[in-house]
């Protein structure tokens, strides 16, 4: 207990230290940010739908670009959540336990007919 006490009164001092330290004069105010270089405007179709469903006891997180359902995130009410992902593009869902499972090929879509 005789060790604790210099113990807390030094990490008392240094909260007290900072408390009392004085401001420097010379503060200026944060800068807004710029704004976007032309042709980097945000595209309101490219950004992701999320639509939030409670199913039974579970909650159901729908993630869709374009009207299109990529992926799904599944949060039962005892356990992990998981994760329901359309990888191929076709609609067929493989079933992961966390996004980050790994290097991946690039695939891209070149032509839709």
């Amino acid at each position: 207990m005789r060790r604790a006490v210099p113990l807390l009164f030094c990490f008392a001092s240094a909260a007290f230290a900072q408390e009392r330290a004085p401001l420097p004069r010379d503060l200026q105010p944060v800068p807004e940010p710029p704004p976007p270089p032309p042709g980097y405007e945000l595209n309101p179709q490219l950004e992701p739908e999320v639509t939030i469903r409670q199913r039974g006891e579970d909650v159901v997180e729908e993630f869709r670009i374009g009207g299109k359902l990529y992926m799904m995130k599944i949060t039962p009410k005892y356990g992990k959540p998981y994760y329901l992902v359309d990888d191929k593009g076709d609609g067929s869902f493989v079933r992961m336990d966390n996004l980050d499972s790994g290097t991946r090929v690039p695939r891209w879509v070149i032509h839709q007919f």
